[in-house]
C-alpha cells in the first residue's frame, strides 16, 4: 500500500477578520475522508512555528488565497520567496476567494511566481465568487454541492501530480 501523500494547505492571508481560516478549514474537511493523502494546514500568520522542514516534507500544496487590488496577500508573498529547493519540482493548487471575481486574478498572478520556483500548478482552481454569502451564521462555508465537487476533482489531480513528481523526484533528483 502506498502512503498518503502530504498536502500542505496554506491559508495565505493575515488581515484582521479574513476569511481564510473558513475557507482552509473548509477545503480541509473535503479531503479528510480520502485515505490518499493527509493534510498540514499552514497559517502565514502563525510566526510561531518554523515553515521550511513543513514545506520541505510536503508532496503537494494547496494554496488558499484571498484577492486583494487584484493580487494576492503581501505576507504569502513573503513566505513564498523565504523558500526555494523546498517547493521545487511538487504540484501547487489554488482555493481563492473574493468578490466579483472570486481571487482568480490572485490566482494568475501565483501561477507566475511559483513557475519562477519550478513549481506545477493544476488548471483546476476551487474559486468562491461573492465569499461573504458562502458564509453561515457559525463562520463556516456552507456546503454546496459545486463546489464539493470542484474539490474533488481538483484533489483527484493533485494527488495525480503529486505522485507522478514524488516518483520522478525519487528516480531522479531535481535540479534547478
Amino acid at each position: 500500500m502506498t502512503r498518503p501523500l502530504r498536502v500542505a494547505v496554506i491559508i495565505g492571508s493575515t488581515r484582521p477578520g479574513r476569511l481564510g481560516p473558513a475557507v482552509a478549514g473548509w477545503f480541509a474537511d473535503q479531503a479528510l475522508p480520502r485515505d490518499d493523502l493527509t493534510i498540514d494546514l499552514i497559517d502565514v500568520a502563525d510566526t510561531e512555528t518554523p515553515l521550511g522542514p513543513r514545506l520541505a516534507t510536503a508532496d503537494a500544496f494547496v494554496v488558499v488565497t484571498p484577492e486583494y487590488n487584484h493580487s494576492f496577500p503581501a505576507p504569502l508573498k513573503q513566505v513564498i520567496d523565504a523558500f526555494s529547493v523546498e517547493w521545487r519540482a511538487k504540484p501547487a493548487a489554488f482555493v481563492c476567494y473574493g468578490g466579483i471575481s472570486g481571487g482568480l486574478r490572485a490566482v494568475e498572478q501565483l501561477r507566475q511566481v511559483f513557475a519562477e520556483l519550478h513549481v506545477v500548478t493544476l488548471r483546476d482552481t476551487v474559486s468562491l465568487h461573492g465569499v461573504w454569502s458562502h458564509v453561515g451564521p457559525d463562520g463556516r462555508l456552507i456546503d454546496d454541492a459545486a463546489r464539493c465537487g470542484a474539490a474533488q476533482a481538483m484533489l483527484n489531480r493533485l494527488v495525480w501530480w503529486a505522485r507522478a513528481l514524488k516518483t520522478a523526484r525519487q528516480a531522479n533528483p531535481y535540479a534547478a
